[in-house]
């Protein structure tokens, strides 16, 4: 149990420094990755979440967040091409 609160904090404070790079980023290049990579974070900690309480909606829920995450940086990167 230890060796997971442990690992939500890392994870909690890689999403800080994440975000600060959403909120303060130079371009909007790196607002769209820093972004996709807190989707992807959220998505990791829900699947090990599932695996620490063997249920399995959460995996669903991970799924979800990951498709969506996708889809939107698809759609920003089109947005910046000038393609949407």
């Amino acid at each position: 149990m230890i060796e997971f609160v442990y690992v939500g904090i890392f994870y909690a404070i890689l999403a800080i420094i994440l975000l600060f790079r959403v909120l303060k980023g130079p371009s909007v290049v790196d607002r769209a990755v820093a972004g996709d990579s807190i989707d992807i974070l959220t998505a990791v900690a829900l699947i090990s979440f599932a695996v620490f309480s063997n249920r399995s909606i959460y995996l669903d829920i991970a799924l979800v967040i990951a498709i969506l995450g996708f889809i939107g940086t698809v759609l920003i990167a089109r947005y910046l091409e000038g393609r949407l």
